[in-house]
């Protein structure tokens, strides 16, 4: 969507992965020079101010529960962010009973609950590719609110993670049985919540959707065998041409396409 903006937004494209693009915009924020010559900030979950509003949703989902007693949250994850605003959210007196962070094969954060080893690694293509994160960032704010214990940490999140095929598997099964059309991710959300349900009958469970299925057309549309309907913000975007600069994985690189565009 943002490639299409166009205006004052200039959108780079970096050869490489999420977690390269992260790294090139923690440097910039490291970078003295720079920093010098613009104020910088972040719109994704580096940016506490990202996490705050999402504390929202977790407040306004327990507000729909007629019973709010062992209520558990599934939350589709990748970078974190998401999940850490829902562990501030409990902080602040919401009382979840666990949180289920949920992932696809890029699985830091399950292994890490499973083993008490964060062992971050190139991030590898799914289908849920939003979630394509091998180096969390928000790892170290969990960490920190849980005063970097691991029991506690543990004792807060349990963590799943699945296939393409499995997440294919819940969208068909989510369309057939409730004639709902989930994306990839919120899939994932809620494989992670019928997983731990399925050994803890006694307490209920949300699990957080993420975005229209109609952004992930490619993958929704062959994987449900059905048209999806395109809301008419979404189809204003797909009309519009592309534009995006193209640079190399290299921070050089990209802090001189910065200055040129201030």
């Amino acid at each position: 969507q943002f490639t299409t903006l166009g205006k004052n937004i200039t959108a780079f494209e970096v050869d490489g992965s999420f977690d390269d693009c992260q790294k090139l915009v923690k440097t910039a924020f490291l970078d003295a020079e720079l920093n010098k010559t613009l104020r910088l900030t972040s719109a994704n979950s580096i940016n506490i101010g990202r996490l705050i509003p999402q504390t929202f949703y977790y407040v306004y989902a327990f507000a729909q529960l007629k019973n709010t007693e062992n209520v558990v949250i599934s939350v589709p994850s990748g970078n974190f962010g998401n999940l850490t605003a829902g562990i501030i959210a409990m902080k602040m007196g919401l009382p979840v009973k666990k949180f289920i962070a949920s992932t696809n094969i890029n699985n830091i954060i399950p292994e890490y609950l499973r083993t008490g080893l964060f062992l971050p690694s190139s991030s590898v293509q799914t289908i849920s590719n939003a979630m394509d994160v091998g180096n969390p960032s928000n790892f170290e704010r969990i960490l920190d609110l849980f005063h970097h214990s691991f029991d506690k940490v543990k004792d807060a999140i349990i963590g799943y993670y699945f296939t393409d095929v499995e997440t294919k598997s819940a969208m068909r099964l989510m369309y057939s049985k409730f004639n709902y059309i989930v994306d990839p991710h919120g899939a994932v959300g809620y494989l992670g919540l019928m997983n731990y349900l399925n050994s803890h009958s006694e307490k209920k469970g949300v699990f957080l959707g993420t975005a229209h299925p109609a952004k992930f057309l490619n993958v929704v549309k062959p994987t449900l065998n059905t048209d999806i309907k395109i809301p008419k913000k979404l189809q204003s975007f797909m009309m519009m041409k592309k534009k995006s600069v193209q640079i190399l994985n290299l921070y050089e690189n990209f802090k001189n396409q910065i200055l040129e565009k201030k």
